[in-house]
């Protein structure tokens, strides 16, 4: 403005300025989507490879989460034993109760998957505070990850691909893979030496990955979690692993919800010094000190195809305060390539799930 009301007019040399800088702009904020996409480096790894090999290995199922793609919605509430709070200052840990809604889920993207063809159970857990803060976590049943690094998962996935000639993975492929990934064979162990329980329902699921605790001083401690049934644990049967049935394990779940709450405590372990928090092969020795966080119950069904799991991203990095990131690399991958598939399949039609649910099923007692 020259005099406050009439706009002055820019010389030659100031306009091309102008567009120049305007110009420059524009072609940062392409070269930045451009390199977020993997378009300058096609061999960098990025969610949407990740992404697109699930979809390589299980075919594109639209309307469906890539990973963990068949499951249930379920809800409950959390009660806070107080007994955590001197670890973290987040509001979940005080002494209360918040509302929960959960899922349910089988690992690996056949959303039509018979239940005994998969051997990992989850169960994804989004905790609601009451200063409108959330966590959200997700848990599998298996003792320890089976990689370390996004790229271990990355040529996981490459190297587990089914064979278009037997449908399964290559065996060759596979022991390549191993040999590149010695973490992986040291982990693959563990998982097979460890008993799965009967189901859903008596099943201890695990945060594998690490995390910090910082309390209200900001003492900052490295912690993993698990959720444990209250109820006994029995492990599963050579009957249950030939079953027929391809719902099996959903089928029972929905039906013990429908008799009576399911509950699981909120168990807290402890690291110390040298216990690896950046490595989710690696489980931390035992008898690490452990805390009591709390009673989860779950306490009706909710419907998988319409309710509220349907919109929901169970991103492992939506933390309140007072829980933060370890160093972990998994965890910005996991973030990121959820984000991805929740992109994908935000845009597409709702399909049905395999999983046969009520509008809703409660507990007698809840």
């Amino acid at each position: 403005m020259a005099d406050g009301t009439t706009p002055a007019k820019l010389g030659a040399g100031a306009t091309m300025s102008r567009l120049a800088v305007i110009g420059a702009a524009v072609a940062a904020m392409a070269g930045g989507f451009a390199y977020a996409g993997g378009w300058l480096s096609p061999g960098t790894l990025t969610p949407a490879r990740l992404v697109d090999q699930f979809e390589r290995d299980n075919g594109v199922h639209a309307g469906f989460r890539r990973n963990h793609a068949k499951g249930v919605c379920v809800g409950g509430f959390f009660e806070g034993s107080g007994e955590a709070s001197g670890l973290s200052k987040a509001q979940i840990f005080a002494r209360g109760r918040v509302p929960v809604i959960g899922r349910f889920a089988l690992a690996g993207g056949q959303p039509y998957a018979a239940d005994a063809a998969v051997t990992v159970r989850s169960m994804a857990l989004r905790f609601t505070l009451p200063d409108g803060e959330e966590w959200r976590t997700g848990m599998n049943d298996i003792p320890v990850f089976a990689v370390s690094t996004p790229q271990g998962f990355y040529d996981q996935l490459v190297a587990s691909r089914p064979d278009a000639a037997t449908g399964k993975p290559d065996p060759a492929r596979m022991k390549a893979f191993l040999d590149r990934h010695p973490e992986t064979a040291r982990a693959v162990a563990a998982i097979k030496a460890a008993t799965p329980s009967s189901g859903f329902a008596d099943s201890t699921f695990n945060s594998l990955d690490a995390f910090r605790f910082v309390n209200a001083d900001g003492v900052s401690t490295p912690v993993r979690w698990a959720t444990v049934p209250v109820g006994p644990a029995t492990s599963e049967t050579p009957a249950q692993t030939a079953q027929t049935d391809k719902n099996y394990l959903f089928d029972a779940l929905i039906a013990a919800i429908g008799q009576h709450p399911l509950q699981w405590r909120l168990v807290v372990t402890i690291g110390q010094p040298g216990d690896p928090t950046d490595d989710a092969t690696i489980a931390w020795p035992a008898g690490r000190r452990t805390v009591d966080a709390g009673t989860l119950t779950i306490d009706h069904i909710e419907g998988e195809a319409t309710g509220p799991c349907r919109d929901l991203n169970f991103d492992p990095l939506v933390l309140p305060a007072g829980i933060e990131p370890s160093d972990d690399p998994l965890l910005s991958a996991r973030s990121a390539a959820y984000a991805q598939s929740f992109t994908r399949r935000a845009g597409e039609a709702r399909q049905p799930s395999a999983v046969a649910t009520p509008a809703r099923t409660e507990g007698q007692n809840s």
